[in-house]
C-alpha cells in the first residue's frame, strides 16, 4: 500500500506546470481509488484466513492428521538426507582411491595426456576461424575431458586430425556452399578455397564462418583483387591475392572512404567550395568558347580587310574609324580609335576578375572548414579524451578534407583565368596593331593636309 503511495506520488511530481491543479486532483482520486482496491484485498483474503483457521480450530481431528503428516514427511526426508550424505561420502573415498591408483599405474602417461589435452584445446582454439574445414574433409580433434584417460584409440584420433588438417592445407578445392551477401541474403554459390590462405566466390572474397553459420561476403574487395581471383578461376591467371593479416588488411580496405565519401566528409563547407569551383569553371569555360570564337571570327577579318563585319571586334572597330569621316585632327583620329579599343576590351575580358576571385577565395574557404573541424575535434576530445587515438584521427582527416578541397578547386581555377588571359591579351594586341596599321595608312594618304596642320601649329 505504502508502494502505491509512493508511485501516485512519484508520477504527480513528473507532471508538467501547465494544468497542474487538475491533474494533481485526477492523480489524488486515482490513488484513492487503488488504495481502496488494496483495502478490500487485503480484507477479503484476511476474511478467508480466519475462516480457514476457524475451520482447523474446530475439527480437532483433521488438525492433529495434518500435523501427524506433516512429522512423518519432516522424518523421512531427514532419512533421505543421510542416506545420500553417507553415499556422498562412499563415493568420495572411493574417487581419491581411484585417483590414486591411476596416479601410481598411469606414472608419465599422465603428464603426456595434459600435454595432448592443451595442444588440443589450443589447436582448436586456433583454428575456430580458418579455411581448413570449410568444404573439406577434415576436422578439429576432439576436446579431451580433464580426467579422461589416455589410450591408444585417443592419440589415433588426435594424430588422424592432424594429418587431414595437414593435407588439407596444400590442397585448392571447388565446392558448393551457402554464402551470406553483404544485406544477408544467402545463397549456393560455387566456393573456392585454398588451403588455409583463403576462400572467394565470384570475385569476391570470403569470410570464414564461427563455429555456426554460413559463409559471408567480405566487405570490400579491391576491384584489382577480384580479376585476379576471377581469372585464376577460369584458368587465365596463375596468380591470387590472399591477406597475410587474417582480414586486418581487408578491414582497413573497407574503413577507406570511397571518393564521394571522401567528398561528403567536407560538410557545409566543402559542398560551398565545389559550387564555387564549378561556378568558376563555367564562366572560364563559356568565356574561353567566346574568346576562340572572336579569334575565328577576328582572323576571317583580316582575310577579307575590304568587307568589315560587325561580328567581331576588329571590324566593330574599323568601322567606327571609317564612320568618322575626313577633315579630322590625328590626335582625334588617334582618340577616337583608342575610345573604340577600350569599348571592346571588356568583353574580350570578361569574366577574369570573378574567376581569379574565386581561385583566391576557395582556398581561404577551405582553411575555414579545416580551423571549424578542428574546433569540433577538440570538443570531442574535452568529452571523450585521448584514449581513443581513432576518434582523434577520423576528426582531423574529416577537417583536413576542406582544406584539399580549396586547394583542388583553386589550382584549376588558377589555369583557367591564366588562359583567359593569355587569350584576351593576345586579341588585344591583334587589335591595337591593327587598328595602328589603319591610323598610320590613313595619315599617309593625306600629307599635304597634315604638312599644313603641323606648319599651322608651329606658328
Amino acid at each position: 500500500m505504502k508502494l502505491r503511495c509512493l508511485l501516485t506520488w512519484g508520477v504527480m511530481s513528473c507532471l508538467p506546470l501547465t494544468g497542474f491543479a487538475q491533474d494533481a486532483a485526477n492523480s489524488e482520486d486515482a490513488g484513492q481509488a487503488i488504495l481502496e482496491t488494496l483495502r478490500a484485498d487485503y480484507q477479503a483474503a484476511e476474511a478467508r484466513d480466519r475462516q480457514r483457521l476457524e475451520v482447523l480450530l474446530n475439527d480437532q481431528q483433521a488438525l492433529d492428521a495434518a500435523l501427524s503428516e506433516a512429522r512423518e514427511s519432516l522424518a523421512q526426508a531427514r532419512e533421505r538426507q543421510e542416506a545420500l550424505e553417507t553415499r556422498q561420502s562412499e563415493q568420495q573415498a572411493r574417487l581419491a582411491e581411484l585417483r590414486e591408483r591411476r596416479g601410481e599405474e598411469a606414472g608419465d602417461l599422465e603428464s603426456v595426456y595434459d600435454v595432448a589435452r592443451r595442444h588440443a584445446s589450443d589447436l582448436r582454439n586456433a583454428l575456430n576461424e580458418s579455411w581448413l574445414t570449410v568444404g573439406g574433409q577434415a576436422q578439429l580433434p576432439q576436446r579431451l575431458e580433464d580426467d579422461g584417460l589416455l589410450d591408444v584409440a585417443t592419440l589415433a584420433s588426435l594424430g588422424d586430425s592432424l594429418m587431414s588438417l595437414t593435407v588439407e592445407s596444400g590442397q585448392a578445392i571447388e565446392f558448393t556452399a551457402p554464402v551470406a551477401d553483404a544485406a544477408g541474403n544467402v545463397s549456393s554459390r560455387e566456393v573456392v578455397r585454398l588451403g588455409d590462405y583463403l576462400g572467394f566466390s565470384d570475385g569476391q572474397l570470403l569470410q570464414v564462418p564461427g563455429e555456426s553459420g554460413p559463409l559471408s561476403v567480405a566487405e570490400h574487395t579491391p576491384p584489382y583483387v577480384s580479376e585476379l581471383l576471377e581469372a585464376y578461376r577460369s584458368g587465365n591467371g596463375d596468380v591470387v591475392a590472399f591477406d597475410p593479416a587474417r582480414g586486418a588488411v581487408l578491414d582497413a580496405l573497407a574503413q577507406q572512404p570511397t571518393l564521394w565519401e571522401r567528398f561528403q566528409q567536407g560538410g557545409a563547407v566543402g559542398y560551398v567550395v565545389v559550387a564555387l569551383g564549378c561556378i568558376g569553371l563555367l564562366i572560364a569555360l563559356a568565356q574561353y568558347v567566346y574568346l576562340l570564337l572572336v579569334t575565328v571570327r577576328m582572323r576571317r577579318q583580316l582575310r577579307e580587310p575590304d568587307t568589315l563585319r560587325q561580328d567581331n571586334p576588329l571590324g566593330r572597330v574599323l568601322a567606327r574609324f571609317n564612320a568618322l569621316g575626313e577633315g579630322h585632327a590625328p590626335e582625334a583620329l588617334e582618340a577616337r580609335l583608342d575610345e573604340a579599343l577600350l569599348a571592346e576590351q571588356p568583353r574580350l575580358e570578361r569574366g577574369q576578375p570573378l574567376v581569379k576571385l574565386l581561385a583566391a577565395v576557395a582556398p581561404l574557404l577551405g582553411l575555414l572548414g579545416t580551423v571549424t573541424g578542428m574546433i569540433v575535434t577538440f570538443q570531442s576530445i574535452t568529452v571523450f579524451g585521448t584514449g581513443d587515438p581513432q576518434l582523434m584521427a577520423g576528426g582531423i582527416s574529416q577537417a583536413l578534407v576542406t582544406t584539399v578541397l580549396g586547394l583542388i578547386t583553386a589550382v584549376p581555377l588558377l589555369f583557367a583565368q591564366t588562359a583567359l588571359a593569355s587569350r584576351s591579351r593576345d586579341l588585344i594586341g591583334t587589335l591595337e596593331g591593327r587598328a595602328s596599321a589603319v591610323l598610320a595608312e590613313h595619315l599617309e594618304s593625306r600629307p599635304g593636309e597634315v604638312s599644313e596642320r603641323r606648319h599651322a601649329t608651329l606658328a
